[in-house]
């Protein structure tokens, strides 16, 4: 009588959904986790920090030009040749490659999901016409073309996340494109044509939502490259320009600077090392999580 009222009770247990199951798998994975712990302290430090440390990201301390790491000054991570303290415009710095990281992401994911699934869904012609354009895209030399882009249109933080969108949804398109291929068959999909729901009601409610496995795992992928495009955008001097600043300025400005002031480069070096890994890690993690064949 007990045996059979435990296997009830195992047999009404009801099952895991995908996002449910997926957050278990993500948490088993060690360094996924890790690398969640380290990069929200480093978003909560960007976010928090300036408020509450003493400098101010611009203010010259004169007596103390390129000081080394100091406790007795509060120069935690040291000064710059004109006096700023490090620390405080490396977490401005962060809060600007991760803003740029983070915006363009979401704009080219955005854009990449709505011409992906456009061209999957309606095929034939309007799919070989929006594919071609985005083969004729890949053929142009990213780089040059964005410091192009931000060279004509200026160097202010809106135009560098819209110059780096530009050529950062294409990737988005043509996978989004070919799992729409595979879903646009479906039974729900016919069922839903064959009642009369319109091409956008479709796409919109039965072939996005199901991407979204896919999107959620390229999207934290893709925010450590955007931010790494920034960042050698800022260090070529074409991208975010003073008295704000980024990572990428932060590791220019210590290449100059690496024989008599190491923390200059040391400092913003190893923060955009150390986001990028994570991303990078949690993109992994949520890839395994996400895998069906692992479920």
């Amino acid at each position: 009588m007990v045996q059979s009222l435990g296997q009830l009770s195992v047999a009404a247990k009801p099952p895991r959904s995908l996002w449910m199951d997926a957050r278990v798998r993500f948490f088993r994975n060690k360094a996924a986790v890790v690398s969640l712990v380290i990069l929200s302290i480093i978003i909560l430090a960007c976010i928090i920090g300036p408020w509450v440390l003493p400098h101010d990201f611009d203010a010259a301390d004169w007596d103390a030009m390129s000081a080394a790491p100091s406790m007795a000054n509060a120069h935690y991570w040291g000064t710059d040749e004109a006096g700023r303290d490090l620390l405080v415009r490396c977490l401005i710095g962060g809060r600007i490659s991760l803003m740029v990281g983070i915006l363009a992401t979401i704009a080219s994911v955005t854009l990449g999901i709505a011409w992906g699934a456009i061209a999957g869904f309606m095929g034939g012609k309007v799919d070989a016409l929006m594919m071609r354009i985005v083969d004729m895209m890949y053929a142009i030399p990213y780089l040059l073309i964005a410091i192009l882009l931000v060279t004509i249109l200026g160097r202010e933080f809106y135009l560098v996340v819209i110059t780096i969108t530009a050529f950062s949804w294409m990737d988005m398109a043509r996978i989004v494109r070919g799992q729409t291929l595979s879903l646009r068959s479906r039974e729900y999909v016919e069922a839903a044509r064959s009642i009369g729901v319109s091409t956008t009601r479709i796409i919109t409610s039965h072939i996005v939502p199901n991407l979204l496995g896919i999107v959620v795992i390229y999207t934290t992928v893709t925010v450590p490259g955007v931010i790494l495009t920034e960042s050698v955008l800022s260090f070529l001097g074409l991208g975010i320009q003073e008295p704000m600043t980024s990572w990428g300025v932060l590791i220019q400005d210590g290449t100059k600077v690496m024989d008599v002031s190491p923390w200059i480069l040391l400092f913003p070096g190893a923060l955009l090392s150390i986001t990028l890994y994570c991303f990078n890690f949690i993109g992994d993690g949520m890839r395994d999580a996400l895998d069906p064949k692992d479920r």
